[in-house]
Order: structure tokens, then sequence, then C-alpha cells
């Protein structure tokens, strides 16, 4: 059965940055149509951090209460654990936020929590489980999308497309824009470790790659960095994967006994950047317009700033009319800046969080900054926490 929907914005991708923008039009009066892929958003390996700077936002849109009802956990500093050497990388602390802490949420659930809120708005629909085969155009502007649902074919009609579905977006690729690679120093294996009762490990653990641990309640979920292209998921790839990890954790090597290649995902890292974010009818945001290292969680924080920028530039734009491609570019110069920023540090940090060192060689230069000058962690903290372009609702 064909299906055929009018909106005045149609946003391709459910995620934070897909959300966060549909929320903010509806609340200019926008009608938005978010077109999902998947049924739902219960999807594993996901970011799960939420920063000061994205808490700021749900206070200034009433969300923080309904946001801190839902299970979490507060990291008020970030640590790193090498060898015996304890530093800590960020303090968030003395940010001038509400919440003064880096929270770690499932991203089912803040994304529930945006939909929910999404919801309560008339002019807003959610397609879950639907596909995006094409784009429509008239006289070489976009003009809405075609896809599959579960029920059969449909299109959307909108004034604008806004392209949230991250770095492997179809769309993008559909409307001729190609992302520039700007380096791609290392992958990331994620998988879960079996947790006993009280047991904890350092966030960040660092010497020979890099450990992740996030604590689960019932499990860890470890996010460990290797160089690029280091993996194919053989015996021996599991087996240096494992002595690694013994070599940076001893207290792990246990529990990493059983682990074999299907119980490990790979995330291929591209730092990579759009040079245009748009074309006549069709805008691209987040990790579509720039994918980044998931160093610090800082895609999702960088895309729902993305998503603040967008709503206050385009809402008022769309609540009327149709966005001219002027208008796009505003979102892109506010933006692009930031981005570039954010992947240049996380550029330059690779190296030296990617090389194996012996015990007892030198701490990394960047890493002997913030162990002789602890109060540098303030400014690593605001860099993380808030960005470097942090945006508002007003």
């Amino acid at each position: 059965m064909n299906k055929n929907f009018e909106t005045d914005c149609v946003i391709v991708g459910g995620g934070p940055a897909g959300m966060m923008t549909a929320l903010l039009l509806l609340r200019n009066g926008v009608k938005v149509t978010v077109v999902e892929k998947h049924a739902d958003f219960l999807r594993d390996f996901r970011g799960d951090t939420i920063h000061p700077s994205t808490q700021e936002l749900l206070e200034e849109l009433g969300l923080l209460n309904e946001f801190l009802a839902r299970p979490h956990s507060d990291m008020e500093r970030v640590t790193l654990s090498w060898y015996s050497t304890e530093l800590v990388l960020a303090d968030f602390s003395h940010l001038p936020t509400r919440r003064k802490t880096m929270t770690f949420m499932p991203q089912w659930d803040f994304l529930d929590l945006l939909a929910d809120a999404c919801s309560r708005h008339p002019g807003f629909r959610l397609l879950r489980s639907t596909r995006i085969d094409a784009l429509s155009s008239e006289e070489g502007r976009i003009v809405g999308v075609t896809g599959t649902a579960p029920d059969g074919d449909m299109s959307i009609r909108g004034r604008l497309v806004i392209d949230a579905s991250g770095r492997d977006s179809v769309v993008r690729a559909q409307a001729g824009l190609t992302p520039v690679g700007v380096a791609a120093a290392m992958d990331v294996l994620w998988f879960r470790l079996s947790k006993q009762p009280d047991e904890h490990y350092p966030f960040i653990q660092a010497g020979a790659g890099m450990i992740i641990t996030i604590d689960r309640d019932d499990f860890f979920q470890i996010a460990h960095v290797i160089p690029a292209g280091s993996w194919n998921g053989s015996k021996d790839d599991i087996a240096q994967m494992k002595q690694r990890i013994a070599f940076i954790a001893p207290r792990m090597q246990e529990a990493v006994a059983p682990i074999s290649a299907a119980d490990v995902q790979v995330l291929n890292v591209r730092l990579e950047r759009l040079r245009e974010w748009s074309v006549d009818g069709l805008l691209c945001i987040g990790d579509a317009a720039h994918a980044m290292s998931p160093a610090g969680g800082v895609g999702i924080n960088l895309a729902i700033q993305d998503a603040v920028a967008t709503a206050r530039i385009l809402g008022p734009v769309l609540r009327s009319g149709t966005p001219s491609r002027a208008d796009l570019r505003r979102v892109q110069r506010r933006r692009s800046w930031p981005a570039r920023i954010t992947q240049m540090v996380q550029r330059l940090l690779q190296e030296p969080l990617l090389s194996t060192h012996a015990p007892g060689t030198p701490l990394p230069l960047p890493l002997q900054l913030l162990r002789d000058h602890p109060a540098s962690a303030r400014l690593t903290g605001r860099f993380v926490g808030l960005g470097a372009r942090p945006e508002h609702i007003h």
C-alpha cells in the first residue's frame, strides 16, 4: 500500500541529532516527520555520554527532572590510569552549568525521553522500521523522500529534508555530498565483560592502546581502542587483544578469557567532514556532516549542538516558508568551526593514546602536563563538557 505524507520538515535518522532537532522545531510550531530505519532505539554499543552542556539544554527545555528520573550514573571527573599513575583528564566541577557532571545513560533511554517530549506536539510523526530509498526533487531542489515502510512504499514531501542519519548516510550520498577524510588512526572493539559484586575498574586505562570501561550495573561495557585496520576477527586477533588487555589491565585477564570474535563489535573510526553541508532543500548535521572519534563522547555533544543551532536558525523560516540555500549555509557557518577544532584535538591525541609503552617509561607529553598542572584538567573539562561553541535554546 502506498502512503503519501506532507510535512514541513523531514528528518532522516532518529538519533540524538535527529530527535533533538525534531523537538526544537516542533516547539517553533513546525510540523516534523522523523524517519527511523529501526523498529526501536534499543541497540547496544551506542554513545551513552550526556555532557553538562546537553543537560543544561534539557533544563532550558524543562526536561531535566524527567531525564534524571531515568537510570543513570554521574562522573564529575574523568580519570585515567597509566599503569600505576592516576590522572584526572577532565574536571567538570567548575563548569558554569547546573549539572557539573558527565552523565551516563543508555542511549535508548535518552532517545525515548526526546521521543516522548516530541509526541506531546500535534505536528509530530515518527515512522519506525522505515528505510529511505531515494530523494525526491523538482526543478533542482530536494522536496522530500521516498522509502519502504513495513506496510509498503511511502513518500514524504516537505519544505526541508534534514539528514541526521550518521556517518554512513545513504541520503548524503544520494545528494552528491562526499565527505573529506581527515584521519583514521584507530578502531574501537566493543564487547561486554561479566561483573562480580562490588567489582570496579578505572574509567580509562592506557599504555598499550586504551580501554574504556562503562559500568552497566549488571556488566561492564568495554571499548578497546586499537590501531586502525589491525582487526580482522581472526584467532590471532583475539589472542593479541587479550594479551594487550592483560598488559594494560592485569585484573581483567581472567574476565576477558571467554571472549570470542562473535562477542566483539568493531567501530571503524573515521574523522571526516563535508565541505558543503547542504544542497538546495537538504541539510546534513551531526555525523552526517562531520564524523568524530568516539573519544570523550564528544560526537553526541556536537550533534546535539548542531540540532540547537539548526532549529534556532531555521525554525522561524520553516514556520511560514521554505529555507533558502543561504539559510542552510548559515547553519554550517555556525557549526563547522567547532567541528574542525574538535577533530584537530582528537587527531593530536590519537598517537600518544594508541602507542605501546613499557611500564616505567615517561608519560606522553599531554599526560605529563596534566600530571604537573592538575588545574589544567578544568580546561579539558570545559572543552569536553561544553564544547568549542556551546549552544542555547534562545
